[in-house]
């Protein structure tokens, strides 16, 4: 009975011990300028060191209406759009009077 105490307690501080190391790796990872091989090892945003990257907001398309990620949209006369091509033709759609 007291080796099967001895056997679980060895266990469960080894188990303990190891993901103390680990931990301590990955924060000198992130400390010593977090390489390729720190980022890998982590998961998550928060084990990179830096705030979490937020996703891209999506915008409407003033032609279509197709929702684009902003960094892909194409700015032309103050509206977003999602291709050049759809830019040029609301750009060349009449206005005012002429729309009539």
């Amino acid at each position: 009975m007291r080796q099967l105490l001895l056997l679980i307690f060895v266990f469960f501080a080894s188990q303990w011990l190891f993901k103390k190391l680990k931990r301590a790796q990955a924060a000198a990872g992130a400390q010593a300028g977090g390489g390729a091989g720190a980022a890998r090892a982590s998961h998550g945003p928060a084990a990179s060191g830096g705030a979490p990257q937020l996703p891209d907001p999506l915008v409407r398309c003033a032609e279509c209406g197709v929702h684009t990620p902003s960094s892909e949209a194409i700015i032309a006369a103050g509206h977003r759009f999602c291709s050049a091509d759809h830019a040029r033709r609301h750009a060349a759609r009449p206005t005012g009077r002429d729309a009539r």
